[in-house]
């Protein structure tokens, strides 16, 4: 149980003596004095000119969005590079949070109640302070207040009290630790206030192009189709930046990326790499911390306009025990991943969670004849051909994954093969990421190859609650509002109120009992098929800068495109002496 005691202890050993170098204050070299304020010393280096080049990823061509509220698409470094979060959270270790915008905070003993305390002196990057009406604002308006929140309000000029209706111990993380900070003077103009609808959609449509207000540790300085730059923010609460430059630059495929690692020219990189030995060749740091579930995100839900085949659960039951997921690992992903739980609880990090009764990891071999089982048993039969189908109409699913995701492509390949080895007919292909993108979030799809968001702490709650939740979906051809990732649409009523459940205590107990509940339910529905969790690949130029994540000190999550952990990061880095 984490009660208010523990946690004010050790939010304030943290200021007083972290391990965790929060943010760099070094003007040359050696190692800089912690602030005054707690912020730990930075890594041993001093400042540089030199530009670090990150990999934006494959949304090419690039289009300036800064708006954290609009989740399709946000470029990377609005995330904790701009915007910051109360806390930082370690998705890749079991720790405690990093004091970022907030240094304390407090549960009441009902969980009715959070009280966070703001860092004093902060300023965003025009020069207006930071203030409680900014994190009330961030919480309440409509882009972000979650349907849990009753209010959020002032107490004093330097604390914040969030209360509920019911207890809310469960959703620590998401207002910590997801929820961005962002300037009511700036944000409020873009508002209508004729109704919260309008309101909503005022506020998510705005990209915030042009010169971002945050309190993170860079200004946005240049955006165009290829690249987008930033410089290091002079006025930033945790000492400038000892890197001045960044540039983002937009690659549209792995291959491509890898090569520019390979010779030097890309400085950050999270991506899929078959032989990481070739690039920690080339003078590289390289991570592997597999946290995030690879899948395939099911349209399930015909009562909310799914359409297709795969609505049928006994399809999507047939599926899963068709996939090789052994024979995926080792040849799509060149065996970097880990296994994957059917429950979405973590694999050595979570199985306290693994309620009784359920398996561990899911089956690695495929298994047809019980695919077949399964289909003629809900009344499918096979064709002359060997495909299952109903009323002369075979079953016939289109899988699409990202042009350019090599290991993805190649996953959902095989895919293909396996299915059609039990009798079940799936056409692999590739979209463009913004067609992946509006395809899931508006619901328009049969099966995609995709990712689930890892739970940020040693708790499958935030999984549970985002991915499986109805509370957290809308129907097909509506897309889902900001902060919603149940793509599948799909809907329970008893997993709907087991997560409720959870959300309220702090009682382990109480909340395995409701765990129970969930696994129970979407290892039978299998709205997301689980494949693996899939490697994430993170490489870093450790000859010109120090401060990394490392094996030996994993202090944050190494990933360059994580919000905000990537922000701590950029912060930490120095240039080599």
């Amino acid at each position: 149980m984490h009660g208010p005691t523990r946690r004010r202890r050790w939010l304030r050993a943290t200021a007083l003596a972290a391990t965790v170098t929060l943010l760099a204050a070094a003007c040359g070299g050696g190692t800089a004095e912690a602030p005054e304020d707690g912020a730990a010393p930075s890594a041993a280096g001093g400042d540089t000119d030199r530009e670090l080049v990150i990999w934006a990823g494959s949304q090419t061509p690039i289009t300036a969005n800064f708006n954290p509220f609009n989740a399709a698409g946000v470029l990377h470094l609005a995330n904790g590079g701009i915007y910051e979060t109360l806390f930082a959270y370690n998705k890749a270790a079991d720790t405690e949070p990093v004091p970022l915008l907030g240094t304390d905070f407090a549960w009441s003993e009902d969980g009715t109640e959070l009280t966070v305390t703001l860092r004093d002196g902060v300023e965003w990057n025009d020069g207006e302070p930071f203030t409680t009406d900014d994190v009330v604002y961030s919480f309440l308006n409509e882009a972000s207040k979650p349907a849990y929140l009753a209010d959020a309000v002032a107490t004093d000029d330097s604390a914040v009290l969030l209360s509920f209706d019911e207890p809310q111990f469960t959703n620590e993380f998401a207002l910590l630790g997801a929820t961005y900070m962002v300037p009511e003077h700036v944000f409020s103009q873009h508002e209508d206030a004729e109704d919260a609808e309008a309101e909503l959609s005022g506020i998510v449509a705005w990209p915030n192009a042009e010169s971002p207000v945050g309190t993170g540790p860079y200004l946005v300085e240049t955006t165009s189709d290829a690249a987008y730059t930033a410089v290091a923010n002079p006025g930033y609460w945790g000492g400038e930046p000892a890197v001045k430059n960044l540039r983002y630059v937009g690659i549209d495929s792995n291959q491509s990326a890898e090569d520019l690692l390979a010779t030097g020219q890309v400085d950050w990189a999270t991506m899929f790499v078959p032989e990481p030995e070739r690039i920690e060749a080339a003078g590289y740091g390289y991570l592997n911390t597999p946290v995030d579930p690879t899948v395939l995100y099911t349209c399930a839900n015909a009562d909310l306009g799914c359409e297709g085949d795969q609505t049928d659960v006994a399809v999507r039951q047939a599926l899963s025990v068709a996939i090789d997921r052994g024979q995926i690992a080792e040849k799509a992903f060149v065996g970097l991943t880990a296994d994957i739980s059917p429950t979405f609880a973590l694999l050595g990090r979570d199985d306290k969670w693994i309620a009784d009764g359920m398996p561990a990891a899911i089956e690695q071999s495929a298994d047809a004849d019980q695919a077949g089982q399964i289909l003629e048993d809900a009344g499918y039969e096979k064709d002359a051909d060997g495909f299952y189908g109903k009323d002369g109409e075979p079953i016939e699913l289109t899988l699409t994954s990202v042009d350019g995701w090599s290991d993805y492509n190649n996953a959902a390949k095989l895919i293909e093969e396996q299915a059609a080895a039990a009798g079940i007919k799936v056409i692999a292909s590739t979209v463009s990421w913004n067609e992946f993108a509006d395809s899931r979030t508006g619901g328009e799809f049969q099966l995609v190859m995709g990712g689930v968001i890892g739970t940020s702490s040693a708790d499958p709650y935030q999984i549970y609650r985002d991915w499986f939740s109805g509370d957290y979906t809308t129907p097909v051809g509506t897309a889902l509002e900001p902060g919603f990732w149940n793509f599948s649409r799909y809907a329970n009523d008893e997993v709907d109120a087991a997560v409720k459940v959870a959300a309220g205590t702090d009682d382990e107990s109480v909340k395995a009992d409701a765990y129970a509940t969930v696994q129970e339910h979407i290892v039978h529905d299998v709205p997301y098929i689980p494949l693996v969790v899939n490697a994430t690949q993170t490489f870093y130029n450790s000859t010109d800068y120090t401060g990394w994540p490392t094996e030996e000190d994993l202090y944050l999550f190494p990933p360059a495109w994580q919000g905000p952990t990537s922000g701590v990061i950029l912060g930490n880095l120095t240039g080599t002496e």
